[in-house]
């Protein structure tokens, strides 16, 4: 993470701790960090159950990404999706990698709630206004059932190991 793109990027800072996010870090290995997704700039609240995955190397996209960083990304992917569904009651949960404002490959992992109507579906959920919301204080106590869930979920790392 030597270069400028990486120094600057929103993402290595996350990882150097230099932003801290509510909740904190989820899940984590030597190649993957998982959080919760901020609250928005003028916003009080956040759309719970919208994660982010992502590797700790700077990548800009998924080209960039070693056989053994995607697999991982993969099945970190999978993982939260069932511990969305399993512990918030998420009846969908969307996986999307845009990558257009943040060039450090991340992939969203947001849950869809029981009754989302259609036009809110897809890259739109989190625009609910009935969707779950909540602050600093439901983000944290969401990601402490994330992460006894998936401590208790096959035992091993997120990656299998």
């Amino acid at each position: 993470m030597g270069t400028s793109a990486a120094s600057d990027c929103f993402i290595c800072r996350k990882h150097r701790g230099q932003i801290v996010v509510p909740g904190g870090t989820i899940i984590e290995d030597d190649l993957l960090s998982a959080d919760h997704a901020q609250i928005r700039p003028g916003q009080t609240t956040a759309y719970l159950g919208y994660l982010m995955a992502e590797p700790k190397r700077h990548v800009p996209g998924l080209e960039g990404l070693t056989d053994e960083e995607a697999q991982a990304l993969g099945l970190w992917t999978a993982r939260l999706s069932r511990a969305l569904v399993a512990t918030e009651g998420a009846d969908h949960v969307y996986a999307f990698v845009m990558g257009d404002a943040v060039p450090h490959v991340h992939v969203h992992v947001v849950a869809r709630y029981p009754g989302a109507p259609e036009e809110f579906r897809g890259p739109r959920v989190d625009e609910w206004p009935q969707a779950p919301r909540g602050g600093a204080a439901e983000i944290d106590a969401l990601c402490a059932r994330l992460r006894l869930w998936l401590s208790a979920d096959a035992g091993s790392g997120p990656s299998g190991r």
